[in-house]
């Protein structure tokens, strides 16, 4: 409805401006008084020309018969009411007395014309007339007072000059008047006066206003029914996102509840599919916690439950060796559930300090080698090598403490399962716009279809004769959630020979460069 309302107030104060039409009532208004003085002097012209004659002086006078017969005359083509002075100003001749039997005069007075406006858009009108459209300096002219400003323009004209004048009656209805002189060989004889009421004014006024209130309804009706289609097309789509987002808010629904308008193509349409594709988000972390909780809840049952095992045979065992083995399983038990729940508080901090850290040029060819360097120094008698194979300068955009852990949780994971004085290879170089980092390892690589898998919370899949409990299951799926976070990719694959043998694993980082 607020569109409605809207469309409808904007239409509806331009309509009322254009209807006032004060300019073109102005203009109206003089157009029509030039032309009333325009034909009193052509009134002038034609009793001087045929309406004199000479008297026994030779000068020239206004003859009353043939003067009151021209005036007649041109009234019947104009309806303009005429008056006829001499030059001493008595009245001549007037459009609207006709001479009686007797000596009598009888006045004519025009009826107004016939209003055959009916009904209540008439009367409408009749209103905006009278009221809203008035001419606003209609009120500041001077009352039209028949004798005294026929009188005024008379005398204007018997002084030779052409006068014309507005005024408005009792009732507040314009009148205009005008005046010329009636001379004969710069003689002056007399004057003609022209009065009519601006009931042509009005009239001409009404029926611009009723195109106009035409044209405004047309135009009314097609702003409603674009307005009804508009609401029906915005706010009904919005309503139905609205009430979708609260179910959803609710714990009624999800993704698919939420209504798809991408169709559109257009800005509710956006707005479906960005609703859709944040609840689909938020359902999608939704479950990840719970599994994320689910499997925390496995991880730590095992090692509670073989502690809590241990914790009852040596309660009832009496012999001092086995109850000290016993009481090793429980401390082997309590480590590993320590490292679990380290590793689980830093996997669970891992998005929020992510989202708050911001990410920042990091010369990635100084950390690798760095990294390779830390590990040579500390390294133990026959533990495997490793070497940065080549590397070019390279410079990402990342969080250089979470990129060295990525690196450093790949190594480490290579050297696990690496042989004594092995070689673990890292390598760096451009590919296109990106930075790629290889870690490779000569150890048994990785089970076929578990590719994917090993960057799964808590999956371990450990080299033999390695102690149970020895590593978390997390390292793998912390570095992903870090170079994916960063807008990378991480990958594993074996590397094989000619004939198809596994000799290694090999995991590549994909980083965009800055």
């Amino acid at each position: 409805m607020r569109i409605l309302a809207i469309n409808m107030l904007a239409l509806i104060v331009l309509g009322v401006g254009v209807l006032y039409l004060g300019r073109y009532q102005d203009r109206l208004i003089q157009s029509e008084l030039e032309s009333l003085r325009a034909e009193a002097r052509l009134f002038s012209g034609v009793l001087s020309d045929s309406g004199t004659v000479r008297d026994i002086e030779l000068r020239y006078r206004l003859d009353p018969a043939k003067s009151r017969n021209l005036i007649r005359r041109l009234v019947e083509t104009t309806g303009i009411r005429t008056r006829l002075y001499d030059r001493t100003g008595g009245l001549f001749g007037d459009s609207h007395q006709l001479g009686g039997q007797g000596g009598y005069i009888i006045e004519v007075e025009p009826l107004p014309p016939p209003r055959n406006h009916i009904g209540w858009l008439n009367r409408a009108f009749d209103w905006i007339d009278d009221t809203i459209d008035a001419w606003p300096g209609r009120s500041l002219l001077p009352l039209w007072q028949d004798q005294a400003s026929v009188a005024d323009q008379m005398g204007q004209a018997l002084e030779g000059n052409i006068a014309g004048a507005l005024w408005q009656d009792a009732e507040g209805r314009l009148v205009l008047s005008a005046a010329a002189p009636v001379a004969s060989f710069r003689e002056i004889l007399g004057a003609v006066v022209l009065t009519k009421n601006g009931a042509v004014i009005d009239e001409s006024l009404r029926q611009v206003r009723l195109d106009i209130v035409k044209i405004f309804v047309v135009a009314l009706a097609v702003t409603v029914l674009l307005s009804l289609y508009l609401s029906g097309a915005i706010g009904r789509p919005i309503r139905k996102l609205a009430t979708a987002a609260d179910r959803v808010r609710h714990g009624l629904g999800r993704a698919q509840t939420i209504p798809d308008f991408a169709s559109r193509g257009d800005e509710i349409g956006d707005l479906s599919a960005a609703l859709r594709d944040m609840t689909q988000a938020l359902t999608d972390r939704m479950d990840a916690t719970e599994r994320f909780a689910a499997d925390v809840a496995h991880e730590l049952k095992n090692p509670l439950t073989s502690a809590k095992s241990a914790i009852e045979t040596a309660a009832k065992v009496e012999d001092p060796a086995q109850r000290v083995r016993l009481l090793q399983i429980v401390q082997h038990d309590l480590t590993r559930m320590d490292r679990l729940i380290g590793d689980i508080s830093n996997a669970s901090r891992l998005d929020a300090e992510l989202a708050r850290e911001r990410s920042e040029p990091v010369d990635l060819t100084a950390m690798l080698q760095a990294l390779v360097e830390v590990h040579e120094s500390t390294r133990d008698d026959g533990a495997p090598h490793v070497t940065l194979q080549s590397a070019v300068p390279l410079t990402v955009r990342g969080i250089d403490t979470r990129l060295f852990q990525v690196f450093q949780n790949l190594v480490g994971n290579a050297l696990s399962f690496s042989q004594p004085d092995d070689t673990v290879r890292v390598e760096a170089r451009r590919d296109g716009g990106h930075a790629l980092v290889t870690v490779e390892d000569d150890g048994p690589g990785i089970p076929e279809g578990k590719l994917e898998t090993i960057f799964e919370r808590f999956y371990s899949e450990r080299p033999k004769g390695e102690r149970f409990g020895q590593h978390s299951g997390l390292g793998l799926s912390i570095s992903k959630q870090i170079v994916e976070a960063l807008g990378g990719q991480i990958s594993a694959s074996n590397r094989n020979d000619a004939t198809g043998r596994v000799h290694g694993a090999r995991f590549t980082v994909r980083l965009p460069l800055a």
